[in-house]
């Protein structure tokens, strides 16, 4: 479930990229670069934009993070809960942008505060779901473990998925639109929410659904 949640974060960063105006609303490094090539004045890169997409995954974060402390016990609850709560962020972005478009000004900003919204929640409760190697959006010390390593199966397939969903992404942007690649991105994090459900239910509760579960 993790590495389609990293499929998503490819999905959604391709959107807000290509789409949005040069922010990425899941990968923050990249908006810390990017804020600091539009304060020295680089063409194509906008201070406000920067900051909104920071922004917004900053509160999407604190959120996810105080649901974190809310659900500690059971792993499968919390990912199903936040799966859910990201789904209907996702649900009301592709809302607008097919109702809206995505090229005004105010709506590029609204479109980039849930998607950030959105992506910060995830990775807060991803990173209290402590899967090693699968934090669905940050790949550079994964793929230097890799190297350096030279081992992490997981590590290489985070890389593979995330790849994945930026190239679908970027092809439904460039020859189809906006509202069709967000939609697929909700259509995947119900996926995730949907089997999750099935997979953690059941007394007593899977192993792997513990705070000490298998990973």
């Amino acid at each position: 479930m993790l590495l389609v949640l990293t499929v998503v974060t490819g999905l959604v960063d391709a959107v807000s990229y290509l789409a949005l105006g040069h922010v990425f609303v899941a990968n923050m490094t990249g908006n810390v670069v990017f804020l600091g090539f539009a304060l020295a004045g680089a063409a194509g890169f906008s201070v406000t934009a920067s900051l909104a997409a920071l922004g917004a995954f900053l509160a999407g974060a604190f959120a996810g993070g105080r649901l974190s402390e809310r659900l500690p016990g059971h792993r499968g609850r919390l990912l199903v809960v936040s799966a859910v709560v990201q789904a209907v962020l996702l649900a009301v972005a592709t809302a607008v942008a097919a109702l809206a478009g995505h090229t005004a000004e105010p709506v590029r900003y609204v479109l980039t505060g849930l998607l950030g919204l959105a992506m910060g929640w995830q990775n807060a409760v991803v990173r209290s779901l402590k899967v090693p190697d699968l934090t669905t959006t940050v790949l550079t010390m994964a793929l230097t473990g890799l190297a350096a390593d030279r081992a992490g199966p997981r590590r290489l397939a985070s890389a593979g998925w995330m790849f994945a969903g930026a190239f679908l992404g970027a092809a439904l942007v460039l020859n189809a639109d906006v509202p069709t690649a967000l939609a697929l991105a909700l259509a995947l994090v119900v996926a995730v929410a949907a089997v999750t459900g099935r997979a953690s239910s059941g007394h007593p509760a899977p192993a792997w659904t513990g705070p000490d579960g298998v990973s």
